[in-house]
């Protein structure tokens, strides 16, 4: 076994929810997921296709016409976009390892902004590669970035800069000027970036094109940038496991060989559903979005009202990520919720060293009502505690 794998450390999420589990009595909120199904019309497409009987392979970056209604669906957002810049993946976290397996050798020099989902600083390490991380830093709940600690840290010798925004967990979302400086100073490096986007549809603020900031709204074709996306959030499609990358071209013909070697493709029948997907895009996702907005909303201003509690409302995504003042070992702390209170949460250590001291909640839920009853519940936790 390579060191490299041995090395890896497994997920702290994971750990906690495999504590809960099958437990009927447990309010979990661990997972980044909602807890709304797929909607109909979506799932139907994937039966009709099976129904016809499309169980075959198909092209390596994805049906055509799939490819086709993604470019698009980034042209409304980002602008003019060719469909032979995107590959279709099973799923955005294939898409990320496709990246980073394209991008990245052993010994490479990896920067990452943290806290962040751990796939993101595994996969380069997976791969050999050295990960150095600059931490956001908490400000009254809200975690920020220092811009200029960042574009030090960005040098000729960095291969690849790793950012995810709006970012799972904290909420924290890129401006337009952060955008701007961190892509003329890797354009000066030669540095690649890949930009984990997947959340870019649950954006809170005010936004004319209904999506937070992206790089592709500034970068030429032929910049060194890769962005990830996933049907999973804006969609409702966790379980079905599709994604997609944009791609520079001449990046792609590599993308799609490695997706041979990987996967070969993602199933007809996923595609099929995410062209459903995509025809009513302008009606699923701004609902979901709403709904999320009302969700974080109802759970928020509940935490802040907790004297233990610091969080401050996420600007996107689908997280509160808070601090408990005292407890430091978050995933001791995560670990007795579910056992002692029946909540079930994601610890901060589980996100970078940073994080430590800070749970994440999912607040994507059907029901305000859950959400409502977990307060209570880390609140009567909070007050047994002394």
């Amino acid at each position: 076994m390579r060191t490299a794998i041995l090395d890896l450390e497994a997920s702290r999420i994971r750990e906690v929810a495999n504590a809960g589990i099958g437990r009927s009595d447990v309010l979990a909120f661990w997972f980044g997921e909602s807890d709304e199904v797929t909607p109909e019309f979506i799932r139907e497409a994937a039966i009709e296709s099976l129904r016809r009987g499309e169980t075959f392979y198909a092209h390596n970056l994805g049906l055509p016409e799939l490819r086709e209604a993604l470019a698009g669906y980034a042209s409304t957002l980002h602008g003019p976009m060719e469909a032979g810049r995107i590959a279709v993946t099973s799923g955005g976290v294939n898409a990320l390892m496709l990246a980073v397996q394209a991008l990245v050798d052993a010994g490479d020099e990896v920067v990452a902004v943290t806290p962040v989902w751990p796939n993101l600083v595994a996969q380069p390490l997976i791969m050999g590669a050295k990960v150095c991380t600059v931490p956001l830093r908490p400000v009254e709940g809200a975690w920020t970035l220092d811009l200029q600690a960042l574009l030090d840290a960005v040098t000729p010798a960095t291969r690849l800069l790793v950012l995810n925004a709006p970012n799972n967990p904290t909420g924290w979302t890129l401006t337009r000027q952060e955008q701007l400086a961190i892509l003329a100073h890797c354009r000066r490096t030669g540095t690649w970036i890949l930009a984990d986007e997947v959340y870019e549809r649950l954006y809170f603020e005010d936004s004319a094109k209904g999506c937070a900031p992206s790089f592709l709204d500034i970068a030429a074709p032929e910049d060194r940038l890769v962005v990830a996306h996933s049907f999973s959030k804006s969609f409702l499609m966790t379980g079905w496991r599709l994604g997609w990358l944009v791609l520079p071209p001449a990046l792609v013909e590599s993308i799609g060989k490695l997706i041979e070697f990987n996967t070969s493709c993602a199933s007809v029948f996923t595609q099929r559903a995410a062209l459903a997907a995509l025809a009513r895009a302008d009606e699923v996702t701004p609902r979901v979005v709403a709904h999320l907005r009302r969700c974080r909303d109802a759970l928020v201003p509940r935490l802040q009202a907790l004297p233990q509690v610091s969080v401050s409302p996420a600007r996107g995504g689908m997280y509160a990520f808070f601090q408990l003042a005292g407890q430091g070992d978050s995933l001791g702390v995560a670990k007795r919720l579910v056992r002692e209170a029946g909540l079930g949460l994601a610890p901060g250590s589980a996100f970078a060293p940073e994080a430590e001291g800070w749970l994440r909640w999912c607040f994507a839920t059907r029901e305000l009502s859950r959400l409502e009853e977990g307060v209570e519940r880390l609140a009567g936790w909070l007050a047994r505690q002394g």
